[in-house]
């Protein structure tokens, strides 16, 4: 039944292939569970005290709150389906709840720790030989990338060079569940990715898509991760160093140099404001700006001071 879900959701719901991935895992992870310790060997029998097992066993391995819900959330979509089509009379996921989530203000990284993450990187390609220069020249654009267009860590990997635009600055993203937009990019990133792309055409790597090793296979989730994690470990000691944080950091500098959020929130790709307002942070010193250029007390304050 785990097959015709997937195929359900390919071909009825159009959903991304990297969405249906997800989808996949959470119920593969499902099924082991099941099979080792219920003695069950596929999912759409499980009862809701397995499921409640199976939230348990996952809570136990110290997963956070969201990868919890987020397969919470892909087995109700399974048993949903499994009513749909008459498979089952009885939904065993109907009291099964989210576990409720901390809330945690993620601190984006300042302007000036992304300068000091620029200065860094090139110093590395300034040390660098022309042999290690593809690396070099692909991985400072991964980096530029995150920061100036916030796109997800499988939205980057999934760049094609049929999706951007060297012409009119900007590039075309697909998006969760196949959203497509177009986000703008500056002048100098065009730059880049115009030399990146000469680059790989003289020396006849595949350029299909944008970012792939000296084959033309498409970089791994883990590698990018771990090199954004190196890149930003270098210049802060905060706790989050991902290409999530990147996201985050392109979302509150907009928001803090004057950017709409409805804007924001069409750039990020999300479709409720409610998803875009999680990125969103004002500092202590951005309201109290607020309230002295806003608010009668505020004003009447300035005016003391001068």
């Amino acid at each position: 039944m785990l097959q015709k879900f997937l195929e359900y959701l390919t071909l009825e719901k159009h959903y991304s292939s990297l969405t249906i991935q997800s989808y996949e895992r959470d119920l593969l992870d499902l099924q082991s569970f099941l099979i080792e310790s219920e003695s069950i060997s596929d999912a759409e029998h499980a009862t809701a005290k397995q499921l409640r097992n199976f939230i348990i066993y996952l809570s136990n391995k110290n997963l956070s709150e969201k990868s919890i819900n987020r397969k919470i959330s892909s087995i109700r979509s399974f048993f949903k389906f499994l009513l749909k089509i008459s498979y089952l009379d009885i939904n065993p996921t109907i009291h099964l709840k989210n576990l409720k989530q901390k809330k945690k203000v993620l601190l984006p990284y300042t302007e000036d720790e992304i300068y000091s993450i620029e200065t860094y990187i090139n110093s590395c390609e300034a040390g660098k030989d022309n042999s290690d220069s593809f690396e070099t020249l692909r991985n400072h654009l991964i980096f530029e990338i995150f920061y100036q267009t916030g796109i997800r860590r499988m939205e980057l990997l999934q760049l094609k060079t049929s999706t951007i635009d060297l012409k009119n600055h900007a590039i075309r993203v697909t998006g969760k569940r196949n959203k497509e937009r177009l986000i703008p990019i500056t002048q100098k990133l065009t730059e880049q990715i115009n030399a990146f792309l000469a680059y790989k055409i003289n020396f006849g790597i595949p350029y299909e898509y944008l970012f792939t090793n000296k084959n033309g296979k498409i970089l791994s989730e883990k590698y990018v991760y771990n090199l954004i994690h190196r890149y930003v470990s270098m210049v802060t000691t905060k706790d989050k160093k991902s290409p999530h944080m990147l996201r985050h950091t392109f979302a509150s500098h907009l928001l803090h140099n004057g950017a709409e959020i409805n804007s924001i929130k069409e750039l990020l790709g999300h479709s409720s404001l409610a998803a875009t307002q999680v990125y969103t942070h004002n500092t202590i010193e951005d309201l109290k700006k607020v309230f002295n250029r806003s608010h009668p007390f505020g004003l009447k304050n300035k005016k003391d001071e001068n």
